[in-house]
């Protein structure tokens, strides 16, 4: 398999020097995008769409619990007892919810699976952040996610007021995920073909490797 140019401790000194001025000048942009982002105007969203959880039925209004600020990610529905790995992938990499909560702001996972087929789903991948049914309810939809698509949209409340205040989806959502952010920086990055990677590294298709935590085989070489 092929590997990196093996080089003196100062030529690879040299070399990372300067990358490390490619990827300040990335980490300002970003910097730059999320300024941007904390300044787009909001809609206003209906507060009652409805969700069925283990409590039962429960208004969007309700996700919010004490705090003022919402995540939502929309699950993939693909069908009863199958389950998109990577969304999968998503909810795996999701940490501890204090961290955002006490900067008043929480999490949860919708998905237009009946909660019958979530709940044991969660019990399997080990779970425990709040996971809801928008089945019945166009809560998918009017987030601009359909049913077979995922997407991650951002709620700000305000007294008995919804907000909606940002939306992503795609690679939006993937650079949020800490396994990717680990791979790309690691020598032959995701191994997907639609990576800029030197001859002769190790690549497969887009997503073709993805499965549930508990379905993969372990890769020794």
């Amino acid at each position: 398999m092929s590997q990196p140019e093996v080089v003196s401790a100062e030529q690879w000194q040299v070399a990372r020097d300067q990358l490390l001025v490619r990827e300040k000048e990335a980490t300002k942009a970003l910097d730059a995008l999320a300024a941007a982002r904390r300044r787009l105007p909001m809609v206003e969203f209906d507060p009652n769409y409805l969700f069925e959880g283990p409590e039962g039925q429960v208004r969007l209004i309700d996700l919010f619990g004490k705090y003022r600020q919402l995540a939502v990610y929309q699950f993939m529905n693909i069908g009863t007892d199958r389950f998109c790995p990577g969304c999968s992938q998503f909810i795996d990499n999701v940490g501890r919810l204090e961290h955002i909560q006490a900067r008043n702001a929480t999490f949860v996972v919708c998905s237009n699976m009946p909660f019958s087929q979530i709940e044991p789903f969660t019990k399997r991948m080990g779970w425990t952040m709040p996971f809801y049914s928008s089945l019945g309810s166009t809560f998918s939809e009017d987030c601009g996610c359909g049913t077979a698509e995922a997407g991650l949209s951002i709620f700000l409340r305000d007294g008995d007021k919804v907000y909606r205040t940002y939306f992503t989806t795609d690679r939006g959502i993937d650079r949020m995920m800490w396994h990717f952010n680990i791979l790309d920086v690691l020598p032959y990055g995701r191994q997907e073909v639609w990576e800029d990677s030197p001859e002769g590294w190790p690549q497969t298709g887009t997503s073709g490797w993805w499965r549930l935590h508990d379905e993969y085989e372990t890769t020794r070489s």
